[in-house]
C-alpha cells in the first residue's frame, strides 16, 4: 500500500529498529541511501547495508539476513514485481520500498500489511481500482444440498433450473470480467517508466523532519540529475523538479553580502545555473568534450569524415584557436572562458543544436574545488561500474558511495578520470557499430550485436542491442532502448513485456535478473528464434 504519512508511518516505526537496507545499483540509489544513512546517524537508528545489482542478488541477501531481520528498505528495487511472491518472507515480516521503476506492480499496492510504498502519488500513476483486477471468491454451487425437503417433484425442478440459469449468468459475468481484467492489466503494464526520483522522496522528508542539510539537499539534486543524465525522465519532469530543489536551493544558501565575504575555506555553497550540455567541460579540454558528449557526437555525426569536418566548422563560427579548445579548461584564457557559454550557444543554434543550455547546480567545496551535478553522476557512475579488477562488485559500491562526501574528494576526481576513459570508450565503440555497419535494420526495431542499414526512420525506431555476458554459461546481455522522443509524455519503455512474450512463444531461457525490465540474460543459441519472435510481435 502507499504510504501517505512518511513521518509517523515509515521513520517512526523504523527509528526503533534494526534495519537492513536493500540499495540498488544507480546513482540515485546511493544518493537516496546517502540522505537516509545521515537521518540514521542523528536518531541512532541500527541498520545494515546490503548493495544488490540484480533480483538473484536481492533473493540471496534476503535469504541470508531474514532470521535476523523484520523491516527492510529497498531503495530503486522491488515496486515493479510481485515481491511476496519473489521472495517468500514471513508474515511478519514488513517491506518499505522507495522504488522510481513503474509501473507499480498492483499486489504491492493492495497489499496492506507487509509492503508500504514510499512513493509520491503526485505522479502520474494511474493504478487500477481494486474491485477491476481483485474478485472475491464466489460460491457456484450454493444450495445444492438441501433440495431433501418435503417440496413436490415438479416444485425441485423448477427450482433447479433457476439455479442452473444462475450459475451460467455468474460464470458468464466472470469470464466477461475476467477477460476486462486482462485487458485493463494489459494496458497497465504495457509500458515501462520511471517516478520522481527516490533521492528527492528522501530529502522531502528529511525536510518534514527539520533535518534537512546541504549536503542532503546537493544528494538529492544528483539523484535528479542521474534521471535525465540517463535519459529516464522527460525534459518537462526534470524541469519541474528542478524548480522544486531550487526553492529548496534558496533557502538553504541565502547569504548576504558581509557573508560572502567571510565565508570559510571549506564551506559548502550550492548555485542554481544555466550551463553547457557537455560532459565534464571544466575537467577535461573543450574538443574532448565535444567528441564526448553523446548530444553533440549524434548532431555532429562525429562517426563520419564529414561530422569531423562540421565540428571544425563549429570551432571556426565560434573563432576559438584550436590550441586553445584542446588543452584543459581551467589552462584556457580567461578573456575566452568569461564569454564561451554565449560563444557555444550562439553557434550551436546555427548548427541545429537549440538543446546546449540547460538548467542545473553546482557546488563549491571551499574556494578551489566547483563540480556541476552532472560531473558527480558520471564520477559516481564509473566508480561503480569501475572495469578495474581490484576488487569486487561490493567494493566498487562502497567507493561510489563514499564519493558522494565531500571529505573524499581525492576519490570523486578519480572517478571523473574513470569517466572520461568510459566515455571515450563509449564513443568508439559506437563509431566503430556505426562505420562497419553493425547497426542494422529489422523492421520494427535496430538491433546492434556487439560481436549488421542506416535509414531516415532511425529516429523513430528503437533499438535493441545485445553483447557478450559469459563465454563461459554462453550467454548474452539484450537490452531495449525506446525511440527518441520530444515528447512530454513520460519516457515509456515497452521492451519488457515485448522480451516476456518473445521468449514464451519461442521457449528461448531467459532471465530478467536486471531491476529494469527492459534488460536481460538470453542464451547465446536461443538469440535467432528470439529475435524472429520479436520482429514478429512488433511489426
Amino acid at each position: 500500500m502507499f504510504v501517505s504519512d512518511f513521518r509517523k508511518e515509515f521513520y517512526e516505526v523504523v527509528q526503533s529498529q534494526r534495519v537492513l537496507l536493500f540499495v540498488a545499483s544507480d546513482v540515485d540509489a546511493l544518493c537516496a541511501c546517502k540522505i537516509l544513512q545521515a537521518l540514521f546517524q542523528c536518531d541512532h537508528v541500527q541498520y545494515t547495508l546490503v548493495p544488490v545489482s540484480g533480483w538473484q542478488e536481492l533473493e540471496t541477501a534476503f535469504l541470508e539476513h531474514k532470521e535476523q531481520f523484520h523491516y527492510f528498505i529497498l531503495i530503486n528495487c522491488g515496486a515493479n514485481v510481485d515481491l511476496l511472491d519473489i521472495l517468500q518472507p514471513d508474515e511478519d515480516t514488513i517491506f518499505f520500498v522507495c522504488d522510481t521503476h513503474r509501473p507499480v506492480n498492483v499486489i504491492n499496492v493492495y497489499n496492506d500489511t507487509q509492503i508500504k510504498l514510499l512513493i509520491k502519488q503526485d505522479d502520474d500513476l494511474e493504478v487500477p481500482a481494486y474491485e477491476d483486477i481483485f474478485r472475491d471468491e464466489e460460491e457456484d454451487e450454493e444450495h445444492s444440498g438441501n433440495d431433501s425437503d418435503g417440496s413436490e417433484p415438479s416444485e425441485k425442478r423448477t427450482r433447479l433450473e433457476e439455479e442452473i440459469v444462475e450459475q451460467t449468468m455468474r460464470r458468464r459475468q466472470r469470464r466477461e470480467w475476467e477477460a476486462r481484467r486482462r485487458d485493463i492489466l494489459f494496458d497497465y503494464e504495457q509500458y515501462e517508466y520511471h517516478g520522481t526520483s527516490s533521492a528527492m522522496v528522501m530529502f522531502e522528508l528529511a525536510w518534514m523532519l527539520s533535518k534537512d542539510l546541504n549536503d542532503m539537499l546537493w544528494w538529492a539534486i544528483v539523484g535528479l540529475t542521474d534521471q535525465w543524465v540517463q535519459d529516464k525522465i522527460t525534459q518537462m519532469k526534470y524541469v519541474t523538479d528542478v524548480g522544486v530543489l531550487q526553492r529548496h536551493v534558496s533557502r538553504h544558501n541565502h547569504r548576504n553580502e558581509d557573508e560572502e565575504n567571510t565565508l570559510s575555506v571549506d564551506c559548502t555553497r550550492i548555485s542554481f545555473e544555466y550551463d553547457l550540455r557537455l560532459v565534464l567541460y571544466q575537467h577535461w579540454s573543450l574538443h574532448d568534450s565535444l567528441c564526448n558528449t553523446s548530444y553533440t557526437a549524434a548532431r555532429f555525426k562525429l562517426w563520419s569524415v564529414h561530422g569531423q569536418k562540421r565540428l571544425q566548422e563549429f570551432l571556426a563560427d565560434m573563432g576559438l584557436p584550436l590550441k586553445q579548445v584542446k588543452q584543459k579548461f581551467q589552462a584556457m584564457d580567461i578573456s575566452l572562458k568569461e564569454n564561451l557559454r554565449e560563444m557555444i550557444e550562439e553557434s550551436a543554434n546555427k548548427f541545429g543544436m537549440k538543446d546546449m543550455r540547460v538548467q542545473t547546480f553546482s557546488i563549491h567545496f571551499g574556494f578551489k574545488h566547483k563540480f556541476l551535478a552532472s560531473d558527480v553522476v558520471f564520477a559516481t557512475m564509473s566508480l561503480m561500474e569501475s572495469p578495474e579488477k581490484d576488487g569486487s562488485g561490493t567494493d566498487h559500491f562502497i567507493q561510489a558511495l563514499d564519493s558522494l562526501s565531500r571529505s573524499n574528494l581525492d576519490k570523486l576526481y578519480h572517478g571523473l578520470e574513470l569517466a572520461k576513459k568510459q566515455l571515450r570508450a563509449t564513443q568508439q565503440t559506437i563509431a566503430s557499430c556505426l562505420c562497419t555497419n553493425l547497426v542494422i535494420s529489422q523492421g520494427p526495431f535496430l538491433y546492434c550485436s556487439l560481436m549488421e542499414t542506416k535509414n531516415r526512420r532511425c529516429k523513430l525506431l528503437p533499438l535493441v542491442m545485445a553483447a557478450p555476458l559469459s563465454v563461459e554459461h554462453g550467454t548474452v546481455t539484450v537490452v531495449g532502448i525506446p525511440p527518441e522522443t520530444d515528447s512530454s509524455d513520460r519516457k515509456n519503455s515497452f521492451f519488457g513485456r515485448a522480451f516476456e512474450k518473445a521468449a514464451e512463444s519461442t521457449s528461448s531461457r531467459m532471465l530478467h535478473n536486471h531491476f529494469d525490465l527492459s534488460v536481460i540474460e538470453l542464451k547465446a543459441e536461443d538469440r535467432s528464434k528470439f529475435l524472429d519472435a520479436l520482429i514478429s510481435l512488433l511489426s
